[in-house]
C-alpha cells in the first residue's frame, strides 16, 4: 500500500515497545524534515545469511508505491514489500545498553544446493542432534550451525553463523567438533561439509 494510502487503523507489521517508540520518536525529532520522515527498516542480508537490518529515518512520501507504511502513534513506520514476511511480528526494543535491538521470530530460509536430501529420516536425526547437542555446544562462542541437506552417500551440508560465521577457526570447529558429534551418532554419516561463506562475515569474536 503506497504512503499516501496506509490507514492508521492498519494492522502493524512490527511492534514498538514503548522505550523503542519513545526514543525513536526523540531521534526523529532531532531532524531537520522531523513532520515528513518515517521509520524505515530494510533487511540487508544477502539470502540464505543471518538476518541483518538497516534502519534509516526517510521522507514518508518517497516511499515505493509498494512499500508498506503503517503508523505507531505518530511515528510512521516503511518496510519494504520484499521484506514484510522476513520481519512480521518482529518487536523493536531499545534500552540504555544495548540501544535498539529487533527481536524477530522469522529466520532466514537456508540455501539449498540442488540435489540435496534434507526432508528424509536422516536429515530428522541430522537435525535433532544438532539441536540437542551441536548448537549447545558453539553457543559458548555464540555460534550455531545451520542443516542444509546430505547427498544420500554420507555427507552432511552445513552453514555455520553467529561467533562461527567468518571466523578463522571455523572450518576446524566444523571438521573436528562438530563432525564428530555427527557421524558418532548418525549412522551412515561419514563426513560433514561446510559451505558457508566465510569471506562474506567479519569476526565476531573481536567485534
Amino acid at each position: 500500500m503506497s504512503p499516501l494510502q496506509a490507514p492508521t487503523t492498519s494492522e502493524p507489521v512490527i511492534e514498538l515497545t514503548p522505550a523503542a517508540h519513545t526514543k525513536l520518536l526523540e531521534l526523529r525529532d532531532e531532524e531537520p524534515e522531523q513532520d515528513r520522515l518515517g521509520l524505515r527498516l530494510e533487511v540487508v542480508s544477502q539470502p540464505g545469511q543471518d538476518f541483518q537490518y538497516d534502519l534509516s529515518f526517510d521522507v514518508v512520501t518517497k516511499a515505493a508505491f509498494s512499500d508498506e507504511v503503517r503508523n505507531h502513534d505518530g511515528l510512521r513506520v516503511i518496510i519494504p514489500a520484499k521484506d514484510l514476511e522476513s520481519v512480521r511480528g518482529a518487536v523493536l526494543d531499545y534500552d540504555d545498553r544495548n540501544g535498539l535491538v529487533l527481536r524477530n521470530p522469522n529466520k532466514p530460509v537456508a540455501l539449498r544446493p540442488e540435489g540435496l536430501l534434507h526432508s528424509d529420516e536422516i536429515s530428522a536425526h541430522i537435525e535433532a542432534v544438532v539441536a540437542s547437542d551441536v548448537n549447545p555446544a558453539l553457543s559458548a562462542h555464540g555460534g550455531f550451525v545451520t542443516y542444509v541437506g546430505h547427498d544420500g552417500d554420507g555427507t552432511a551440508y552445513l552453514t555455520m553463523g553467529g561467533g562461527c560465521h567468518g571466523c578463522a577457526m571455523s572450518k576446524m570447529t566444523m571438521l573436528e567438533g562438530v563432525q564428530t558429534m555427527l557421524v558418532e551418532q548418525i549412522d551412515g554419516l561419514v563426513r560433514v561439509l561446510d559451505i558457508t561463506d566465510h569471506a562474506s562475515g567479519e569476526n565476531p569474536y573481536y567485534s
